[in-house]
């Protein structure tokens, strides 16, 4: 038990640590520059005018070593007004100038009431898009810098220690709606629109549910079970966003976001448990998996509990800590997830086979409509994987965050939530509870031979004999003379076409007649015994 609390409380340090608000900033390289997306008021509302707020640690004398200055070079910019940072101090150079040094003040770059800001060009206030502002701050006596946003953009904070060698501050994106980061705010939307939506199908299924109670498959209390735990998964999901966009990343959104993560992890898990057993005939074509059901569960436990586990390292170890170990975590889901695929593929074609050999058209027709679900899917996840990476082929490119902040989420995350949507909804609808259809899932239908010459065959030597036993001019009945047929009669059947339809629907007029009460049988009686049954 101590253990499990030790790990819980390292997962919520590491998680306040990947997704803190606030940014560092430093002296380092990568903590030197921190840039962010950020809204106006105008696009998503809210009550707080938005910004950017910079504060910087003081530092003492001692410090930073008696009467030596302590200036840190200060600037903030929109990302597309970067060209106009620094100058280049000969025609010939390759890089620019971006600090102000006595060196520049003689090549009259800048001026000596400049030193230590960044350089910018001439016009620069009056050509660039959003403000820019420079400063040279002595850290003994700093004090906040505030920007307020006027247009949606991509905005970045740049520090340069240019006589401290040391400095440490915090920058603060502050957008008008609330504590979410600007390029995770599309998802609060997106997931309460997802969660309305399967709340609609969870709907539309206990209505169906209800009313065919009596008659429902054991593989539909499954679809019915992952229906409500979508809402749910869903749900939380959206409440995550929404709790750290009003409270910020305290404690209770850490515990949250590890509840959401497990739950995603239940999903997935979950979600192949159920395409496995569909695939392989549960409840329509098998009555039972017998022992195969308990190794498909064993299946979906282990998947779930490798799921979790990859979860929790992925935000207990940073990309600079990895290390060979790490594979131990990503092998055993990868095992797992190779396993349903290949399972799941095989069972699909081996029902589809069986059903096709025995003529169950109406089931097969089912399965190759999952089939060509399963198909898409892929072909879209596929499109999607090479789409993206063109798209990130170029992320080495310094314009591809600038210009691809606001959509990112939606490449990364968004598109595979409505790739499963799809899914499950065509799922549902195929295996939908109707009337019937415990008694008709289980039933096989009758194989029609497509070989008609040999039926009509049959029925031509029945007319022959009975030709030889009939008055020349062919049988009466009620003074009226009546043709003989080479076929026989087809029977009427009122029922509507099932093309296109579950087996599901199929409706109760097959059992109108037995085969000894039907009307054919009766008139084939009376001609072959001359006399009445």
């Amino acid at each position: 038990m101590k253990r499990w609390l030790q790990a819980f409380l390292a997962l919520v340090s590491a998680a306040t640590f990947v997704q803190a608000g606030e940014l560092d900033i430093t002296q380092e390289d990568s903590k030197a520059q921190r840039c962010n997306g950020m809204y106006s008021k105008s696009s998503w509302g809210g009550s707080v005018d938005p910004f950017i707020l910079t504060t910087f640690d003081n530092v003492t004398n001692t410090t930073i070593g008696g009467d030596e200055s302590s200036l840190v070079s200060f600037v903030i910019f929109e990302w597309h007004d970067e060209p106009l940072l620094g100058v280049f101090n000969k025609p010939d150079d390759l890089s620019k100038e971006i600090i102000c040094y006595e060196e520049m003040v003689k090549e009259g770059h800048c001026n000596s009431t400049q030193i230590g800001q960044f350089i910018l060009q001439e016009n620069a206030t009056a050509i660039s898009r959003n403000p820019i502002i420079t400063k040279a701050l002595d850290l003994k006596s700093p004090t906040p810098i505030k920007y307020n946003i006027k247009k949606t953009g991509y905005y970045c904070v740049w520090t340069y220690g240019y006589s401290a060698p040391e400095y440490n501050g915090v920058v603060e994106f502050r957008n008008s709606y609330g504590e979410l980061p600007a390029a995770q705010i599309a998802k609060l939307p997106f997931y309460g629109g997802l969660t309305i939506v399967y709340a609609v199908i969870g709907a539309f299924w206990a209505f169906l549910y209800v009313q065919n109670r009596h008659d429902i498959l054991p593989v539909q209390n499954y679809i019915t079970a992952i229906v409500i735990f979508l809402i749910v998964e869903q749900l939380m999901t959206w409440g995550y966003y929404d709790y750290q966009n009003r409270h910020g990343n305290n404690v209770v959104n850490k515990v949250l976001m590890i509840i959401t993560a497990i739950l995603n992890a239940g999903r997935n898990s979950f979600s192949f448990f159920l395409l496995l057993i569909v695939c392989m005939g549960y409840g329509v074509v098998k009555p039972s998996l017998g022992k195969a059901m308990t190794y498909v569960r064993f299946l979906g436990v282990a998947h779930f509990a490798f799921g979790v586990i990859y979860g929790v390292a992925s935000l207990s170890i940073t990309p600079d800590n990895a290390g060979p170990l790490v594979l131990l975590v990503i092998m055993p889901l990868a095992g797992t997830l190779t396993a349903f695929y290949v399972w799941t593929l095989n069972s699909l074609n081996f029902t589809m086979k069986d059903l096709m050999e025995r003529k169950q058209s109406v089931k097969a027709m089912m399965y190759k409509k999952l089939w060509w679900c399963i198909l898409g899917s892929i072909l879209v996840i596929f499109g999607f994987f090479f789409f993206n990476s063109f798209t990130f082929a170029s992320r080495s490119d310094p314009n591809f965050v600038p210009n691809h902040w606001k959509t990112r989420w939606f490449i990364l995350d968004g598109w595979l939530n409505l790739v499963y949507l799809f899914d499950i909804s065509f799922v549902a609808y195929l295996w939908r509870p109707t009337a019937n259809n415990r008694r008709f899932a289980m039933s096989d239908e009758i194989a029609q031979d497509d070989e008609g010459f040999e039926i009509a065959s049959f029925g031509g030597s029945l007319d022959d004999e009975e030709d030889a036993r009939s008055p020349p001019n062919g049988p009466t009945t009620n003074g009226v003379k009546r043709d003989l047929s080479p076929m026989p009669p087809k029977p009427v059947d009122n029922r509507h076409s099932l093309d296109g339809e579950t087996i599901f629907a199929i409706g109760e007029d097959a059992d109108k007649w037995s085969d000894d009460e039907s009307p054919r049988n009766s008139q084939e009686r009376t001609r072959l015994t001359g006399k009445n049954a």
